[in-house]
């Protein structure tokens, strides 16, 4: 029996972490068992998870299948972005140059800020009365 060649990237983001699996195929994209155009509504979406494969020119040649929870639409896009950008580098560390001069390959730190004692947000505070 054939051995399943896959390749493998984990993507976080925020809140988000996204499993990706590569595997050799023509393009079929699924984003927890549902098509990408159904899961990622809007065109900013789609562009920062497919950045990866159209950068490379590995659109049509995998197939996509990523597992993605916790945190909004948005960071799990980029979730997916980093999850693409690792299982490629699996697939081929030469392409890791052109990733990198684009971004793809760091992990975003950023994170929710924390809400202070005394505020009612991370920023916003409680209104001000001088009398």
């Amino acid at each position: 029996m054939a051995e399943l060649v896959q390749y493998y990237g984990t993507g976080r983001r925020k809140q988000a972490i996204a499993r990706v699996y590569l595997r050799p195929g023509g393009g079929d994209f699924k984003v927890n068992g549902r098509g990408f155009d159904d899961y990622f509504v809007t065109p900013a979406q789609r562009s920062s998870a497919k950045a990866p494969l159209v950068l490379t020119d590995t659109a049509a040649s995998f197939n996509v299948v990523a597992s993605v929870l916790g945190g909004g639409v948005h960071g799990q896009a980029d979730a997916v972005k980093l999850g693409l950008a690792r299982a490629l580098m699996q697939f081929n560390n030469e392409l890791r140059g052109k990733l990198k001069a684009e971004g793809m390959v760091s992990r975003d730190s950023r994170g929710k800020e924390r809400k202070k004692y005394g505020q009612k947000g991370a920023r916003k505070r409680f209104q001000f009365s001088k009398r």
